[in-house]
């Protein structure tokens, strides 16, 4: 019974594999979105500023961020908590796929927020002086500094607590 019940268990891990496959949709939504802001740059290209520029492609550079982070977390939970993925051989295979853990995971991912923040918050900056353009209030732009800043400090301390939880090396 007690192998049954750790058979099914052990098993039961298939139930995420759906759950990596709606991340692989929702890289192509962000394929659909990239595309469309990528559209809207040329075909505006002559009639806008440089400053409306710079802000396209920080939204370009923004689902960027986001895509890649899915990834990291399609490939790396799935290999973590589903099963291994058999490209061994394949000569595009990324060098870090099959060595992230799920702390080295936390690392790569609140890294990847804080850059996707850090556009947010440029991108907001960079409206405050475009003229037509509706500006967050101070308290708005305030809120999102301080969330930016809470992001850091998390991400120091996943990395803090995962340095402090390695046990020590040893010192030849």
């Amino acid at each position: 019974m007690e192998d049954l019940f750790e058979g099914l268990i052990f098993r039961s891990r298939w139930l995420m594999a759906p759950m990596y496959m709606g991340l692989v949709g929702g890289l192509v939504i962000l394929l659909i979105k990239f595309s469309q802001e990528f559209y809207h740059i040329v075909i505006h290209l002559l009639d806008t500023s440089e400053r409306e520029s710079v802000l396209s492609i920080l939204a370009l550079v923004d689902i960027t961020l986001v895509s890649n982070l899915l990834i990291m977390v399609i490939f790396s939970g799935y290999e973590n908590f589903v099963s291994k993925i058999d490209v061994a051989d394949h000569v595009d295979k990324p060098d870090w796929m099959g060595k992230v853990d799920y702390s080295g995971l936390k690392l790569k991912l609140i890294g990847s927020i804080v850059a996707i923040s850090a556009i947010d918050l440029l991108k907001a900056f960079m409206h405050i002086t475009t003229p037509g353009v509706e500006h967050l209030t101070d308290s708005q732009l305030g809120w999102m500094v301080g969330i930016h800043m809470v992001l850091i400090i998390s991400g120091v301390l996943f990395a803090w607590m995962d340095r402090i939880s390695e046990p020590p090396s040893e010192v030849h």
